[in-house]
């Protein structure tokens, strides 16, 4: 029987896609262009780049911007984080968890103290794992809570641990959503946090509390977490860890699952 049906034709190198998309294929180009780009770039500026007038392109960077795929800065655009919280979404954030939790239980084990593992989110962080203190004293977060980003350990961390445009709009996201957190020093600030490796300062919400936070780093050197102690001093024990050997056995952990994530 005929169905009408045409074989499909053989696609080879030399052919053209088989399947034409020009508006997709805009909206690639253009996220493809920002995401190499190392400076925020003008519709007019985008449009010499691919060729392509800004009447051709202003429905398409419109659109990127409403999803929150680009942001605009004075009308020079820039990518997101979205792209970056898309690709780590479910199941790398799984392999996250598979790798870290155990990690963090010895960890905990062996300091007495809890600790717990963040990522950042549009302005925020969110805890995605925590292990108390084995003593059953001592401060802890649940799981799914929210913290601010400007004024903590582990924000800084990672803030610090980003490429300069994308530590840039998680800065202008964190004070969207924070505005009484805005620091004129918050650039020196993340840069010294960078060069040291890591933060160690006390709590500025919680009153005899210290955080010392690590980041969890890929490939490229860019924090995918952060994992922090709040380190509470306890004045009934004489053979407790000190800060300073608490920040020596948290970098060799946060190290050890860098290592793990293809940081050498």
């Amino acid at each position: 029987m005929n169905s009408g049906a045409k074989p499909a034709k053989l696609v080879t190198e030399s052919d053209s896609p088989a399947y034409s998309a020009p508006a997709l294929e805009k909206g690639l180009d253009i996220l493809e262009l920002l995401c190499r780009s190392e400076v925020p770039l003008s519709q007019k500026e985008i449009g010499h780049s691919l060729g392509r007038s800004t009447g051709e392109l202003y429905r398409m960077v419109t659109c990127l911007v409403e999803r929150g795929y680009l942001a605009n800065l004075d009308d020079r655009f820039v990518v997101t984080t979205k792209l970056f919280e898309l690709a780590h979404a479910n199941p790398p954030t799984h392999r996250l968890l598979a790798e870290a939790v155990p990690v963090m239980h010895k960890l905990s084990s062996e300091i007495e103290q809890s600790c717990h593992l963040t990522v950042y989110n549009q302005g925020r962080q969110v805890v995605v794992a925590k292990v108390d203190s084995p003593s059953g004293m001592g401060f802890s977060l649940r799981v799914g809570a929210e913290l601010d980003v400007l004024v903590s350990a582990s924000g800084r961390v990672l803030l610090a641990f980003q490429d300069l445009q994308t530590r840039q709009l998680r800065i202008q996201e964190s004070i969207e959503r924070r505005p009484d957190h805005a620091d004129q020093q918050i650039e020196t600030v993340l840069s010294t946090v960078h060069a040291r490796g890591f933060e160690s300062i006390p709590s500025v919400q919680v009153r005899g509390l210290y955080a010392v936070s690590f980041p969890i780093l890929d490939t490229r050197g860019q924090a995918i977490a952060a994992l922090t102690v709040p380190y509470a001093e306890r004045i009934d024990q004489i053979h407790r860890k000190s800060i300073k050997v608490v920040e020596e056995m948290l970098g060799d952990a946060a190290r050890m699952l860098s290592r793990h994530f293809g940081r050498a």
